[in-house]
């Protein structure tokens, strides 16, 4: 499809959009940059009126109350022929307070048993059309009493979801007080037993449609009495006797269309409906097993009837309804619309030919069956774009909701089917939903951008959304009054701010303040809005410059309130990832002190880690391992209980996912870090050691994902620092556990570390405490250190060697030139090694290796500082003034010198001298 539709004649068919339009084109002047001041008031009325019915019924009430002129033109009988209250919730109050201006009121929507029981206190005595949805607890008493209230209702319907609390009884008492009634579609109800369809078939004779959609029992005999009747539906009902319906229903006398899809119908019923029955002229039978089975039925026409089943062309055998087409068989259902005097009895069955087709797609994208993709590929994607510019907004919402399902083959994992949604961006269906979504119409707004957010969880699909200017439409409806429509543009900003080319663009549009005050407006207002909103902000928070506007707008605030009291474990998540993202800039911009100031939000993170749920706890271990690179956090996470819980994760988190075993060893890392001038982080490192923290850190070294790996080797590295801790880690069995990381891990960097933390283990130091043993029973666990050091010394000699050529090295050593150290600089060199960041402690303890009797020992310390200061490493420069602090230059000079070093030790020494002198004069300049 092209990606660019015929937006002019979409626009033209549709009343309701032009109106949109010009409710808009008075906004943008109204926006002008000229401030002029205008007289609202002064207005002409039916410019006064066309604003209002752009309006939701409570916004017009609002707007009504300002002036005398504008109450009695918000009163205007025209702007009150309907009356939608899905939107919001409606109790008896609201409704008393609409009741003086619904005299005239014709058609009415509402949503739940609330608004159902509401709708007396409207006192709209002229209603004709009711239409109800999340309908299941909805009484026998309730729909009784609508009925009695209204005898002038036409039409009811109650759906798509099940009306469970509904019977029979129920339908009678609609049969007795609605002799007027023209249509009855029911969806859900248990049992409609003969008696209920026999008083519909005595007492409304006028009774043309009737929809009993996935009901559990249907007196099928009784219906071949309701001989007025024209359409009939019984989608879904699986316990029809065919033998019997096909004999009775095949007399209706009026019986023009009959859908029986999603139903055990068998072939011969079939074939005796469409062979019996006089007038009938359309048989709708999509996704009937049995039908689908025999594979007979593959013509469209049969004897002059339409049959449409999932495997013959739809839009061929509903154009052959029509006597005369001038155009594409794809565009039939516009060039209905537009027909100015079109056939009657046509204009009769496209309208409730849209109505089960979209309710049929709906239930078949829901349950998503196997082996449709050919369908959906072939003609159910075009079906459901031609339905969603119907001029019924039931039929545009239902098949907007299906556009949205039939994408999603996977929930759990938000994974769409790439050739179903490109397959809808190719027939034109961005524009079409974009369309819909700026429509007045909150419930259109709603489904159109849950459709647009599962579509865009497609990569060429969100590129085609915010070329079609979809991310300001979903910025500006996240900041609607209608809850649902917020809570739907949230996904979809959601969806499409995964994509770093579209973060900006959302920032820009106001999307991040729109989603943050999402938040704050709605903070009790469900898991929906709330998930969405703080998972929108989580992936624009990983852009540095995206999360300055998230924490400009109060997101910081708003995250932290989410953390702190919500109790929705998918909003906990998330607000916990947006926290942890947010954090993530630690060297660019102040969000991870910010995040730290907050009021309880270390607090609140450390009582996520103990969740239910892991991706909590993972996001929350990942949220705290951010944030402890900031000095005053680590304190307060370490006072705030973090040692305590970090460790109880990572002790029970053996068997977890991957992210979370890597989170939590990485918050333990970022805990355990030594800083020379303060005592108390050499406590937190003391009391990981303590509270058991080394046992499960070493069964995470054991892990087979390398990310594990990095953050085991990083957080036993700090925690060796510590005499106490190394000769825990012996203790523990992790000398072998480091061992094997640092001679065959696929990661250099745990390579790296797990070396490093066996030449802390090995330098001396432990020896002392080893006397009297590490527990704090002051029994030592009996190890072999001679057996430990010599397979950890024999490990580091490899691990280091593997980094040096030693025809190169020598003829380094030969010549000294600097083209020859560089060479061997650029082949030792560790990228990642370039962000660690160590203290002048540590930095200290390589310095006194250099001294170290083991040859081994100065390689490895050489080693580790050539990593630590090569130009461009992220913290040579501070690397570099350490040593200068420490008076390395004259120890380094002295390892390059020595007779007896080791080569490795030799040219290493040199090499970290020529870095020394590089930021010397990087920082003479």
């Amino acid at each position: 499809m092209s990606r660019r539709v015929r937006r002019k004649g979409a626009q033209s068919k549709d009343k309701g959009k032009a109106n949109l339009h010009s409710y808009s084109e008075i906004c943008h002047v109204s926006s002008s940059s000229e401030k002029v001041e205008v007289d609202w008031t002064s207005l002409p009325d039916d410019t006064v009126v066309q604003l209002f019915s752009c309006l939701n019924y409570r916004d017009r009430a609002s707007l009504s109350s300002t002036c005398r002129t504008w109450r009695a033109l918000g009163s205007s009988p025209c702007l009150w022929n309907s009356l939608d209250l899905r939107a919001h919730k409606c109790d008896a109050a609201t409704a008393a307070s609409l009741a003086p201006r619904c005299a005239k009121l014709q058609k009415l929507r509402f949503r739940g048993a609330e608004s159902a029981n509401a709708i007396m206190h409207l006192q709209a005595r002229g209603l004709r059309e009711i239409s109800g949805d999340f309908c299941r607890e909805i009484t026998d008493a309730t729909l009784s009493v609508m009925a009695a209230k209204h005898e002038a209702l036409e039409s009811i319907q109650l759906g798509p979801d099940f009306c469970d609390r509904i019977s029979s009884d129920a339908i009678k008492a609609v049969a007795l007080c609605c002799p007027m009634l023209k249509r009855l579609r029911l969806s859900g109800v248990r049992d409609i037993d003969a008696d209920a369809i026999n008083a519909l078939a005595r007492h409304c004779r006028q009774l043309a449609e009737i929809g009993f959609v996935d009901c559990v029992s249907v007196d099928e005999l009784a219906l071949g009495n309701v001989v007025s009747v024209r359409f009939l539906s019984v989608a879904g009902i699986r316990n029809i006797k065919w033998s019997s319906a096909s004999q009775v229903w095949n007399k209706l006398p009026n019986l023009t269309g009959l859908d029986v899809s999603r139903t055990d119908v068998s072939p011969s019923a079939l074939s005796r409906l469409l062979s019996s029955s006089q007038n009938l002229k359309v048989l709708c039978a999509l996704n009937c097993p049995l039908i689908e089975e025999e594979g007979n039925y593959t013509a469209c026409n049969h004897k002059g009837k339409l049959l449409l089943t999932l495997f013959n062309d739809i839009f061929k055998g509903v154009a052959s309804l029509f006597a005369d087409i001038t155009n594409t068989e794809r565009t039939l259902f516009s060039d209905w619309r537009n027909l100015k005097n079109g056939d009657k009895s046509l204009n009769e069955i496209m309208p409730w030919l849209e109505w089960i087709l979209s309710h049929a797609l709906l239930r078949i994208a829901e349950t998503n069956p196997q082996g449709l993709d050919s369908f959906w590929l072939r003609q159910g994607a075009a079906l459901l774009l031609r339905l969603i510019q119907s001029s019924q907004e039931d039929v545009q919402e239902r098949a907007a909701t299906a556009l949205a399902n039939f994408v999603v083959i996977d929930d759990e994992n938000a994974t769409v089917d790439c050739g179903r949604a490109e397959a809808v961006m190719q027939d034109g269906g961005i524009r079409l939903l974009l369309d819909l979504a700026r429509s007045c119409r909150e419930g259109l707004q709603s489904e159109a951008a849950k459709a647009i957010a599962n579509l865009s969880v497609n990569a060429k699909v969100a590129k085609a959304v915010a070329e079609e200017g979809g991310i300001n439409i979903l910025a500006d409806l996240a900041r609607s009054r209608n809850r649902l429509v917020a809570e739907e543009a949230a996904g979809g900003l959601w969806n499409l701010s995964v994509g770093e080319e579209h973060k900006g663009a959302i920032a820009e549009a106001g999307g991040v303040k729109a989603l943050v005050d999402l938040i704050f407006k709605w903070p009790s207002g469900g898991d929906g809005v709330l998930e969405r909103a703080a998972g929108a902000l989580a992936n624009l928070a990983a852009d540095d410059k995206c999360s300055m506007e998230v924490a400009l707008a109060g997101g910081v605030h708003a995250l932290v309130m989410l953390a702190r009291s919500c109790k929705f474990e998918g909003v906990q998540e998330q607000a916990a990832r947006a926290l942890a993202n947010l954090a993530a800039h630690g060297d660019s911009n102040s969000n991870n002190a910010a995040v730290g100031q907050e009021a309880g939000a270390l607090e609140a993170l450390v009582q996520l880690t103990c969740s239910h749920h892991e991706g909590v706890r993972q996001e929350a271990a990942g949220a705290l391992w951010n944030l402890s690179f900031d000095d005053r956090n680590r304190e307060a996470i370490a006072a705030a209980g973090g040692v305590e819980a970090l460790v109880s994760l990572a002790q029970t988190c053996s068997n977890a996912s991957q992210g979370l075993q890597e989170r939590a060893a990485g918050a333990l890392w970022g805990l355990s870090v030594s800083e020379a001038n303060s005592a108390f982080f050499l406590l937190i490192s003391i009391a990981i050691g303590r509270e058991g923290g080394v046992a499960p850190l070493i069964a995470l070294a054991r892990s087979d994902a390398e990310d594990v790996h990095e953050t085991a080797a990083g957080a036993l590295w700090n925690l060796a620092f510590n005499p106490g801790n190394a000769l825990r880690i012996v203790e523990e069995g992790g000398v072998p556990a480091l061992v094997n990381l640092c001679s065959s891990s696929a990661s250099k960097m745990a390579r790296f570390m797990a070396a490093l933390a066996l030449a802390y283990m090995f330098d001396g130091r432990m020896d002392e405490v080893a006397l009297i043993g590490s527990s704090s029973e002051g029994s030592s666990k009996s190890v072999s250190l001679d057996g430990a050091r010599r397979m950890a010394l024999k490990n580091i000699e490899t691990f280091v060697r593997t980094f040096s050529d030693q025809q190169t090295f020598y003829a380094a050593a030969a010549s000294s030139a600097p083209a020859s150290l560089a060479q061997v600089a650029e082949a030792a060199r560790i990228q990642e090694a370039g962000h660690l960041r160590c203290s002048g402690a540590e930095i200290g303890r390589f310095v006194a290796m250099l001294r170290n009797s083991s040859s081994i020992l100065k390689a490895c310390a050489s080693f580790a500082l050539l990593q630590f200061t090569i130009p461009g490493g992220r913290h040579a420069m501070h690397h570099a003034c350490l040593l200068q602090k420490a008076g390395a230059a004259r120890v380094l000079r002295a390892a390059a010198a020595s007779a007896t070093a080791p080569i490795e030790a030799k040219i290493f020494a040199k090499i970290v001298l020529r870095n020394l002198e590089h930021h010397h004069v990087e920082a003479s300049i």
